[in-house]
């Protein structure tokens, strides 16, 4: 489906190669401060332009089309698009004959019996977490004195990111990375065991966005290989603070007042440079492929800002319904 939340409802509509890509907010209170501008600094960290990411540049100028009044939402449905200007879609034409491997393009023309828009991967590309970065900005503006921050720490197995970067760009092949969120400020008893443990909601707004791989929250794990009286959080005060969070500020599914913190993983993009062999339908044989377009040697380095945003979406409607602090 492509809408997430209880209340506080996300739905993400439109195609990489389409008019517009975009986000419809149900349920954002109203009277939250909030124009064009004010998305900017967020849409700028997710853009490309840095060495190892795609040559595709987009304006990515959000426009309001409804729930928004004199600068102040509504409470009714918060619409904003993004236009696409910057395609080259011939470049996606001998997909449709030749999946990319490690891509969606396979999967998604036998689910949608070859009615999905191949070009730059339609609906499922990575293209749309602009709009996801834009609803973000939305929740981070309700969640008002909780800070959200997410940095990447790794990239192609190497802590100095610079260099792994250079590296990807001599191979000329396709790299991953890691991503650190931690999360300030959330009030303890958000959540409920089982189906809406805070794990549980985060994780499936991060498994949105598209390259992500795999979620850990504290010491994740490698809690497996330690020993109960390690991983254990020492309580230190009446407020529940401890002394270590291998919890990563979360126990039995509910916050606890302490840093809520996650690593996300995420992979190489899977249109390397290099030269690779998939299924050829006009020939009913395996054949050598090569990507053609401009992709990014390593997504990771744009996806930081992405993981904030779904991170903050899935927490405000988290909170909504707990009724606490909005």
């Amino acid at each position: 489906m492509n809408t997430f939340g209880n209340i506080f409802r996300v739905s993400i509509f439109g195609e990489s190669h389409g008019k517009w890509v975009g986000i419809t907010i149900d349920g954002c209170p109203a009277g939250v401060a909030i124009q064009e501008s004010d998305l900017l600094p967020d849409l700028e960290r997710r853009k490309a332009g840095a060495a190892g990411t795609t040559a595709r540049t987009e304006e990515d100028i959000p426009i309001f089309i409804s729930g928004v009044y004199n600068n102040r939402s509504t409470g009714a449905p918060l619409t904003i698009v993004f236009e696409n200007k910057n395609t080259r879609s011939v470049d996606y034409d001998a997909i449709k004959n030749t999946p990319r491997p490690g891509h969606a393009d396979f999967v998604l023309e036998k689910k949608f019996n070859g009615f999905n828009d191949h070009r730059g991967g339609g609906h499922s590309s990575g293209r749309l977490t602009v709009a996801l970065v834009a609803a973000g900005v939305v929740a981070k503006k309700i969640l008002a004195g909780i800070a959200i921050d997410a940095i990447l720490t790794e990239a192609g197995g190497n802590n100095d990111i610079e260099a792994a970067i250079n590296k990807a760009i001599e191979d000329q092949d396709s790299i991953g990375g890691i991503i650190t969120c931690s999360v300030k400020g959330l009030p303890v008893g958000i959540g409920d065991p089982f189906f809406n443990s805070v794990e549980s909601v985060i994780s499936h707004a991060v498994f949105s966005i598209p390259a992500v791989k795999g979620i850990e929250f504290g010491s994740g794990f490698a809690a497996a290989r330690m020993k109960g009286s390690i991983h254990n959080d020492a309580i230190i005060n009446e407020h529940g603070a401890t002394k270590t969070n291998n919890a990563g500020g979360i126990n039995g599914g509910i916050t606890n007042g302490n840093e809520l913190s996650f690593n996300v993983a995420i992979k190489p993009t899977s249109s390397t440079p290099r030269e690779q062999h998939t299924w050829n339908n006009n020939t009913q044989s395996i054949a050598p492929y090569m990507v053609k377009g401009r992709h990014d040697l390593c997504i990771a380095l744009r996806a930081p800002v992405v993981v904030e945003a779904v991170t903050a979406i899935a927490l405000v409607d988290l909170l909504i319904v707990e009724n606490k602090g909005i």
